[in-house]
């Protein structure tokens, strides 16, 4: 993560709790400890497009971010996994394809997030108060609030490209 923290700038703290809140949300419902470097992965990289493309259009962009990173680290058989759970982490219909199991649950930790833990997916309540109160969240709410708003004024045809059926 510690990477990207030139391009994210006054960001990076923003960011980087939101990373650890997924990321904590993955492991809190999926106890299968062999998927949690993934989840790592692609919880630093789910949403890194906004900064290294400059758009909230982010999903293609933070995808090349991971491959190019899966590549470097030799973990290419976990691109096709990877990719999916950045490309359907703001899926609002039911997800049905390939590693449904990972995505599915990546999906949920991001939702759990963003919905400022008010959706637990079944998830411990206490385990995610104790998360949000671990790793703050510094603004990073009202910062895409702001960036979505923009791209509405700017693409009021697609204002949320981001959202996936």
């Amino acid at each position: 993560m510690s990477r990207f923290k030139s391009v994210i700038g006054i960001d990076y703290g923003k960011y980087r709790n939101h990373v650890c809140r997924v990321f904590l949300h993955c492991i809190l419902l999926d106890k299968d400890k062999r998927n949690e470097k993934k989840y790592a992965i692609a919880a630093v990289y789910h949403d890194i497009g906004i900064w290294t493309d400059r758009t909230i259009d982010y999903l293609n962009p933070s995808i090349v971010q991971a491959n190019n990173y899966l590549k470097e680290i030799g973990k290419t058989e976990w691109i096709e996994e990877i990719d999916l759970m950045i490309y359907w982490h703001h899926k609002i219909t039911g997800y049905k394809g390939a590693y449904k199991e990972t995505v599915v649950i990546f999906c949920k930790a991001d939702w759990m997030d963003v919905s400022l833990g008010v959706l637990t997916f079944e998830g411990d309540k206490k385990k995610i108060a104790e998360i949000r109160h671990e790793f703050p969240n510094l603004g990073f709410h009202l910062f895409l609030i702001k960036e979505v708003l923009k791209n509405a004024v700017n693409h009021p045809l697609n204002p949320f490209p981001m959202f996936k059926k």
